[in-house]
C-alpha cells in the first residue's frame, strides 16, 4: 500500500519535540519569564512612541514596527511551547497549526525586513542629514512599512499554501511547534523537494536582507566623511541596530556554516537554535533601543524618578 493510499484525516497534531527533555518544568518557567519580558518590554516601547508626539518620527515609527514584529514573532510559538512544558498540553488542532505556521513565518520574514528598512533609514539619515525629513516622512515610512507587511504576508503564505494540499500519514510532530518542516514531515510525500523549495525561499530572504543591510553600512562608511565627533555620534546611532542584527542573524548563519562544514546537528540542537532565534532577538531589541535611544531612555528615567519621588 502506498503512503498516499494510507493517508489519514488529521484534525489534531501531537507535539513531540519536548519528549526527551529531562526537566520540562524548569525550561518552561524560563521560557515563560523570557516571553513575559518580551511582551512587556516591547509593549512599553510601543506605548512610549504612540503617546509621545515628540517620538512621532520615522526612526521611532520603525522601532515601533520592530516591537510589533517581536511580539507577534514570539507569540506565534512561545505559548504553545510553554503550554507543552508547564501544562502538558501537547495537542494542537490542524487549523490552529496552520495559522501558527503562517504567523511564525510572517514574524521571521518581517523581522528581517524590519531590520533592513531600519538600516536604510540610518543610511539616508547619515548620508543626507539635511534632506532626511523631506525624503523619509512619516507618511512614506508608514506606506513603505505597509508594503513590506504585504510582501511578508505573501512569502509567509507560501508555506501553508503548499502543505494544505498534501495528504498526511502521521499526526505526531517531531518538533516543538508548527513550522513548515515540522508539518511537512507528517505528510505522505518525499519531503526533500519541498524542503529544498523552502530552503530556496529562506535563502533568498535571509541573504537578500543581510546583503542589503551590509550594503547600507558600506554606503555609510564609504560615502560619509565626518569629523571625529560626528563619527562618535554615528557609531552610537548604529550600534543599537548592529546589536539587533547580530542577535537575529547569528543563529541562522551558525546553522548554515555548520551544515556546510558537514557537522550534523541533532534535532534537539536545531530546535534549540530555532527557539533562540525566536526569543533572543525579541528580548534584546526593546532593551537595546530603550537604553541606547536618548529620548526613550530619558522618558523612562523621568517616570522612575517621579515614582521614586512619590514614595520618598
Amino acid at each position: 500500500m502506498s503512503l498516499q493510499n494510507a493517508s489519514i484525516n488529521v484534525t489534531h497534531f501531537i507535539i513531540g519535540g519536548f519528549d526527551t527533555v529531562i526537566r520540562p518544568e524548569a525550561i518552561g518557567v524560563v521560557m515563560l519569564i523570557i516571553y513575559l519580558l518580551v511582551v512587556i518590554a516591547n509593549t512599553v516601547n510601543i506605548l512610549f512612541i504612540v503617546f509621545d508626539k515628540r517620538l512621532h518620527k520615522p526612526m521611532y515609527l520603525l522601532v515601533c514596527n520592530l516591537a510589533v514584529v517581536d511580539i507577534m514573532y514570539t507569540s506565534s510559538a512561545s505559548p504553545t511551547m510553554i503550554g507543552v512544558l508547564l501544562a502538558g498540553v501537547n495537542t494542537i488542532s490542524y487549523v490552529e497549526c496552520i495559522i501558527q505556521m503562517f504567523v511564525f513565518h510572517l514574524g521571521a520574514v518581517m523581522e528581517r525586513l524590519a531590520l533592513a528598512i531600519m538600516a536604510f533609514d540610518r543610511l539616508i539619515a547619515i548620508i543626507c542629514p539635511f534632506q532626511y525629513h523631506s525624503y523619509l516622512t512619516n507618511t512614506r515610512i508608514v506606506f513603505l512599512t505597509y508594503i513590506l507587511w504585504v510582501a511578508g504576508s505573501g512569502f509567509a503564505a507560501l508555506a501553508p499554501a503548499v502543505l494544505v494540499r498534501l495528504p498526511h500519514c502521521y499526526s505526531r510532530l517531531k518538533y516543538t511547534f508548527c513550522d513548515y518542516a515540522a508539518v511537512l514531515r507528517t505528510t505522505c510525500v518525499d519531503p526533500n523537494y519541498y524542503l529544498n523549495l523552502g530552503a530556496i525561499i529562506l535563502f533568498f530572504i535571509l541573504f537578500f536582507t543581510f546583503i542589503f543591510i551590509c550594503l547600507s553600512y558600506c554606503g555609510i562608511l564609504i560615502f560619509v566623511k565626518l569629523s571625529n565627533n560626528d563619527k562618535k555620534k554615528m557609531g552610537g546611532t548604529l550600534l543599537s541596530h548592529l546589536i539587533c542584527v547580530t542577535c537575529h542573524y547569528c543563529p541562522a548563519f551558525i546553522i548554515i556554516v555548520l551544515t556546510r562544514l558537514g557537522v550534523a546537528l541533532s534535532l534537539e540542537e536545531r530546535q534549540g537554535l530555532l527557539i533562540g532565534t525566536i526569543l533572543g532577538p525579541s528580548l534584546v531589541n526593546p532593551f537595546v533601543y530603550s537604553l541606547r535611544t536618548t529620548e526613550i531612555k530619558t522618558k523612562i528615567f523621568r517616570i522612575l524618578k517621579k515614582k521614586s519621588g512619590m514614595y520618598s
